[in-house]
């Protein structure tokens, strides 16, 4: 026999992320944060920056997290926006960063925001281990490509597949003793990621394991692609 779970019983995605956001002390100066907002790996200090978005005038973030890297492209004047589902995490780098002229804040989930945007566009669109993972490539891949300017950037990064284990990966983000709110990433090879995302349209696709400083550790899974030039 089935059980059902009542929905009013259940955590949403925007719950869970909310959590994380409560249990991310922001414990670094700004200036720290600003020098190390750039982490496509999970070492820190470790790996490559910013120049993966090549010379942006506008930039997106999917899923900013602390809003360390939205605010460290409009430190240099880029007009440089970020959309996270998590209210928390709106509210807390809208605080600490919405001073600067050239930043935006969105709350809202990635495909809506993108769906949703109208006519506007940007030079680069990126993910540090954000919503690009956690979203199906089959709907987000297409609004990206929509939403980047011809010759623009996407470039994201998150953890490696584990080998054999490839598409939506389910997970309980509340462990196996909390209430039932499950979420899903979406995993692959980068051969498969560069497949994906050629079959979408994207050009200049690139996608490989950047090693970690001991090879004995996990990689990170770095993509970076292009929409066609007009």
């Amino acid at each position: 026999m089935s059980t059902r779970i009542d929905p009013a019983q259940t955590v949403s995605p925007a719950g869970y992320w909310d959590r994380y956001g409560h249990g991310q002390a922001d414990t670094a100066s700004p200036e720290e944060a600003l020098k190390n907002a750039f982490g496509w790996c999970q070492y820190e200090g470790h790996g490559p920056g910013d120049e993966l978005l090549g010379e942006p005038l506008t930039a997106l973030e999917l899923g900013f997290g602390r809003g360390n890297a939205v605010a460290a492209l409009a430190s240099k004047g880029i007009d440089a926006a970020g959309v996270d589902v998590s209210a928390v995490q709106c509210d807390r780098a809208a605080e600490r960063w919405g001073h600067l002229p050239n930043v935006e804040f969105a709350c809202s989930d990635v495909v809506d925001f993108l769906s949703s945007a109208g006519g506007r566009r940007w030079d680069a669109i990126y993910s540090i281990w954000g919503a690009v993972w956690f979203t199906d490539p089959g709907r987000l891949l297409p609004l990206i490509l929509d939403r980047l300017e011809p010759g623009g950037r996407i470039v994201f990064s998150h953890a490696p597949a584990v080998p054999g284990a490839y598409g939506a990966q389910g997970m309980y983000g509340a462990g196996f003793t909390g209430r039932p709110v499950w979420l899903y990433r979406w995993a692959y090879e980068p051969e498969q990621w560069a497949d994906i995302m050629t079959g979408h349209g994207f050009t200049d696709v690139d996608v490989r394991v950047h090693p970690a400083p001991d090879p004995e550790l996990l990689g990170t899974l770095i993509a970076t692609a292009r929409r066609r030039p007009r």
